[in-house]
């Protein structure tokens, strides 16, 4: 670190900024997205996954910097998505019971952007076909592949052609590709990350090429997540949908040494008690930092030997040989171990640029309704 010269994290003002806070920084943002189209080739190659921040400014930097569609996890974070401007949003989870209508009604609210979902399940698929025809209206669907997570998603094979084959052929729905999502793969070595990925995704290659052997369309497949994302990129034939890389996060920095993303988002936390010569409790506690890892489920740059003691609520009581160095009031910057479920746990974000802090933004799309 160079002498005089305070760490990026640090806000000039943070005697104005009430702990604990999330923390964003948007030049770092700004870089971090121009390094994701770097590695994608370009834009049009990108549909990054919006869950990570879930703010609707966010959207628009990145539409900004020229990025169209986007991937998201609920109807709130799809409307949100759409309502900052964005063409083209992927819902990446099946629409059943009452999401069925609403997604209905978010393709009616927003026409000027292309929506779609995905299926693997034919009787979940005829639900959407009955309402979009009910309402006069058309919905691209992806099918929804397990390439290995075992989470959703159906087994590349001949159900997979099949179950594609009927969605197709159901009125009200278009058959838009298919969808890989990755999840169980983050090894730290690249080499066997990459091996790995490319051995789930084998089958998915294989069922495009059945299908379209089958007479039938495959227009695009939407593949992986963060820690592969570098890999599916030198495909050249996939839509990419990275979420993690806009913050980045203690976790994948440790885990993913080879990616080079800049961490653009930290959390303010400040001395509350020191029970102990050698403890700290900070303001910190499960209601402001993702708690659903083992410790460290923060770390700080300040505090290196920074060891978690106990965890609750409202708390964090950290051990550290320099406690003494601290007062009640102190304030501490830290880096969640997890960024996605941190950035849920905050109704706003406070903005820092150039080292002050300037403004705050909803992280609206945490609920479960925007206004569908």
């Amino acid at each position: 670190m160079t002498p005089n010269i305070p760490p990026w994290f640090t806000v000039a003002n943070v005697h104005e900024v009430p702990s604990p806070s999330l923390l964003v920084y948007p030049e770092r943002v700004e870089e971090n997205v121009r390094r994701m189209i770097a590695i994608a080739g370009g834009v049009t190659r990108l549909r990054p996954h919006m869950k990570t921040h879930k703010m609707a400014e966010m959207i628009r930097l990145q539409l900004k910097l020229g990025i169209t569609k986007f991937k998201c996890a609920t109807i709130a974070e799809a409307e949100m998505t759409a309502a900052s401007g964005a063409a083209d949003v992927l819902l990446a989870y099946q629409p059943v019971g009452p999401n069925v209508t609403r997604m209905v009604q978010l393709t009616r609210q927003y026409p000027k952007t292309q929506f779609a979902t995905l299926v693997d399940d034919e009787a979940a698929a005829r639900k959407l076909s009955e309402a979009f025809v009910a309402n006069g209206a058309r919905l691209t669907v992806l099918l929804d592949v397990d390439c290995g997570q075992h989470r959703c998603g159906i087994e590349p094979g001949p159900a997979a052609i099949e179950l594609y084959r009927r969605v197709a052929a159901m009125p009200g729905l278009s058959a838009g590709g298919l969808h890989a999502y990755d999840g169980h793969i983050h090894d730290q070595d690249l080499a066997a990350r990459t091996a790995n990925c490319e051995a789930a995704f084998a089958p998915v290659e294989k069922l495009k090429a059945d299908l379209i052997a089958a007479g039938l369309t495959v227009p695009t497949i939407v593949a992986g997540g963060t820690p592969t994302f570098p890999i599916h990129a030198k495909r050249g034939d996939v839509e990419c949908s990275p979420g993690t890389c806009v913050f980045w996060d203690a976790g994948y920095g440790a885990k993913m040494p080879d990616m080079d993303f800049l961490v653009a988002a930290a959390l303010l936390t400040r001395v509350v008690s020191k029970p102990g010569g050698n403890r700290l409790c900070l303001d910190l506690g499960h209601k402001a930092v993702a708690s659903e890892m083992p410790h460290p489920r923060v770390v700080f740059p300040q505090l290196p030997d920074a060891k978690a003691v106990t965890h609750s609520e409202e708390h964090l009581v950290v051990e550290t040989s320099r406690a003494g160095e601290f007062a009640v009031g102190d304030c501490l910057y830290g880096i969640p171990w997890h960024i996605c479920p941190t950035v849920a746990l905050h109704a706003a974000a406070v903005v820092v640029r150039g080292g002050h802090a300037v403004e705050r933004w909803s992280v609206a799309a945490r609920a479960r309704r925007f206004t569908l």
